[in-house]
């Protein structure tokens, strides 16, 4: 079945004014939506970007490219003593004996996520990564979002349809998604893409249909899990699933290797007696490029250090010294790495300077209690810019604007050595909230190129 996002975008003629274009937008929606019972604010035009800032995004995917393909070696090497042992028992924290062993199967020995996709907060002065996803929403939603607003004329960053084209380009066919009810939120944008790349979406409890029909090896079904692996036992099939992926049956992707889900993957990038590792594996330009736009981030392991010793970027001996910051020295985001129900999403994020010191006392408490079996990490919050945003309120028939703090959300699509942008979801809150996520107040948009942007 070809793909139908393939074919050229029609452009709606001469729609020039903002009401008419969101109304456009809003109009153009699918039948069942794109997210289970949630809306969103309606931009009149595409969010805009700088064509140095997209020329930087597209070179960032080969440099996170590199980077998981660099943090699949450093944990290999971990297990067999190449490296310290220390990265491996951090990243295997409180995973399952039997999903440790499987991860390390030869079979799985070079496989890496297929999608990847940063967050990213833009500062005063450049932007800046503050998580990695491997299993991200978002891309049947982009993906509409690109081809909607392409029609009304705005040069998508990724072009119209780059998100079905690359997500289409990166996985062999036949392919099938698996979307579990905890997920339930994002399953009508996949079934969208699923009706635009010629794939079916199913949930848990189909996939057994489809194991086991005697394909030819050439013919090997593709399953992309759209679940985290610490839901597996709430993942009915999930056990049928991981057994073929391990007999060699299937393609499994993401592959089941919880260590590449983990938030702290972030932090090992800044542990200097890694950096050796790094500069060999990376390339010093590219170590350089990446810390750069990674903000300094620590693994909060509360194991006593020497007397002499300090927390490198912190100066505190004992992370307890943390519930003593005071509301300026908190700025700081903890939150849990992976392989927990809270590690996705706005969840298990709490950020210093916006909690009373008793709350964030509290919650260092809970990340040191936590970490034998799910580590917290601790970053530096970022300041990010304000916007202004305008967005229509489609049943009034009123164009409003806001002032707003934007994430931007780049999805790369990995194909053999490449890396493709496919697009670029723009979320823009109000100013005051401090975590930018989905929300009701929230405008979402792609982004396109605009050589007047900042």
């Amino acid at each position: 079945m070809p793909v139908t996002g393939r074919r050229a975008v029609p452009i709606v003629p001469a729609v020039t004014d903002p009401i008419e274009r969101a109304r456009h937008v809003h109009d153009s929606l699918p039948a069942g939506g794109l997210f289970a019972g949630l809306r969103w604010r309606i931009a009149p035009s595409a969010f805009p970007l700088s064509a140095p800032l997209v020329a930087a995004f597209e070179e960032l995917g080969g440099q996170l490219l590199a980077f998981y393909r660099a943090c699949n070696v450093l944990y290999r090497h971990s297990v067999s003593d190449r490296q310290p042992s220390w990265v491996a028992e951090y990243l295997d924290a409180g995973k399952p004996a039997a999903l440790i062993e499987l991860s390390r199967r030869e079979r799985f020995k070079s496989h890496i996520p297929r999608v990847i996709r940063p967050d990213i907060l833009l500062s005063d002065d450049h932007f800046v990564i503050t998580e990695l996803d491997s299993i991200p929403g978002g891309i049947g939603l982009t993906g509409w979002l690109g081809k909607i607003y392409g029609e009304l004329g705005d040069p998508i960053v990724g072009g119209p349809v780059g998100m079905l084209t690359g997500f289409d380009a990166a996985f062999e066919k036949p392919l099938v998604m698996v979307v579990s009810d905890e997920a339930a939120t994002y399953r009508p944008e996949m079934e969208w893409l699923g009706r635009q790349c010629g794939f079916a979406v199913v949930r848990p409890e189909e996939i057994s249909s489809w194991l086991g029909e005697g394909r030819r090896p050439t013919q090997r079904l593709t399953v992309y899990r759209f679940f985290e692996l610490f839901d597996l036992a709430n993942v009915s099939g999930a056990t049928a699933l991981l057994e073929a992926a391990a007999r060699g049956e299937i393609v499994l992707t993401p592959p089941p290797k919880p260590q590449l889900e983990e938030k702290l993957l972030l932090a090992l990038l800044w542990l200097e007696p890694l950096r050796p590792f790094w500069r060999e594996h990376l390339g010093e330009p590219t170590l350089a490029a990446l810390r750069r736009v990674v903000p300094p981030t620590w693994v909060v392991d509360p194991r006593p250090l020497p007397p002499h010793a300090l927390i490198p970027g912190l100066e505190i001996h004992d992370w307890r010294e943390l519930a003593k910051f005071s509301q300026k020295q908190r700025e700081l985001v903890l939150k849990i790495s992976g392989f927990h129900e809270h590690a996705w999403g706005s969840r298990g994020v709490y950020v210093g300077h916006d909690l009373p010191a008793h709350e964030w006392a509290q919650a260092v408490e809970r990340a040191l209690s936590s970490f034998p079996t799910h580590p917290y990490v601790l970053q530096r919050f970022v300041r990010s810019r304000l916007v202004r945003q305008q967005y229509v309120d489609v049943e009034r028939g009123e164009l409003r604007e806001f002032e707003g703090r934007v994430r931007l959300c780049p999805y790369y699509f990995v194909e053999g050595d490449r890396c493709r942008l496919g697009g670029v979801l723009a979320t823009v809150c109000p100013a005051d909230k401090k975590i930018l996520h989905g929300m009701p107040d929230a405008v979402l948009a792609p982004c396109r190129l605009d050589e007047r942007a900042l």
